[in-house]
């Protein structure tokens, strides 16, 4: 299984106002007030290579709460397991399921402990939504809490998030980390995976590339940039929901495109796999 020292979350992150965090700058992406000057002085640096770099924090955004729209809405799923749900900022995950399945059951997963502070006062807002630490990147440890296994069912359907989360993780065996999480999912169950990605075209691919290197030698240190063929294997053998894995904006939109992608919007994918 993968090793702990591969992801920057396996290390308490601690709240530290001299060290970046991947939840905090996430929020200074969204230009949400949870963050520090550390996690700011994250966003300037990428910023240096792409000025637009935020249209990758709202890409992933978008795309999570059109995909949670889909679950609930289309897929009937009233149980979620989000995992590195982040600071909590406009339609969560439960506020956008439970107000389509009012039953439905949200655990979301963070260690940071930022994250875990402002996540229990602001996401725990029913019986029906929970809020844990432990580390996402170790789905055998996760999987075995009590708390997991007493709230949700693992019988039925659950829906497994992975939202802008597994380009964190530096190793390459991020398909059999997916893997273990799919394992323990009943038939009928689905996943949500969005991340950074490489087009490997010739005018996105040098950009894909700057932003890695500024990701990965920022004070986060990570953020990997991975093409097609690398993300579409942590779905391993499940059933893409169409139209598979794209563009996180191509993820059906709300509505007919008007202005093009921007460059930076060429550089993040996701998609959702059903299991049979």
């Amino acid at each position: 299984m993968p090793d702990a020292a591969k992801s920057p979350s396996s290390v308490p992150v601690g709240i530290d106002t001299s060290r970046a965090s991947i939840a905090r700058v996430y929020d200074a992406f969204l230009g949400g007030k949870d963050n520090f000057e550390i996690d700011r002085e994250v966003l300037r640096q990428v910023a240096t290579v792409a000025p637009q770099v935020t249209d990758l924090a709202w890409s992933n955004r978008n795309f999570l709460v059109r995909a949670c729209r889909f679950l609930a809405g289309q897929a009937g799923i009233t149980q979620y397991l989000d995992c590195g749900s982040g600071l909590p900022t406009a339609e969560n995950t439960h506020q956008i399921v439970q107000r389509l399945q009012p039953d439905a059951k949200v655990l979301y997963i963070d260690n940071d402990p930022v994250v875990l502070a402002h996540g229990r006062a602001l996401l725990e807002e029913n019986e029906n939504t929970l809020f844990i630490s432990a580390d996402i990147f170790e789905p055998e440890k996760v999987l075995a809490l009590p708390e997991v296994r007493k709230f949700l069912d693992f019988s039925q359907p659950i829906a497994l998030i992975q939202n802008g989360t597994l380009h964190h993780y530096l190793g390459d065996d991020a398909p059999e980390l997916m893997q273990t999480y799919t394992d323990a999912l009943a038939p009928g169950s689905y996943v949500v995976i969005s991340h950074f990605l490489d087009p490997e075209t010739p005018e996105h691919a040098k950009t894909a590339r700057a932003l890695e290197e500024r990701f990965t030698h920022s004070p986060m240190g990570s953020g990997l940039f991975r093409p097609y063929d690398q993300i579409k294997a942590m779905f391993n053998d499940l059933e893409m929901v169409t139209p598979g894995l794209v563009l996180c904006d191509e993820w059906w939109p709300d509505g007919p495109r008007i202005a093009p992608l921007s460059q930076i919007e060429e550089c993040i994918a996701g998609g959702i796999g059903r299991k049979a």
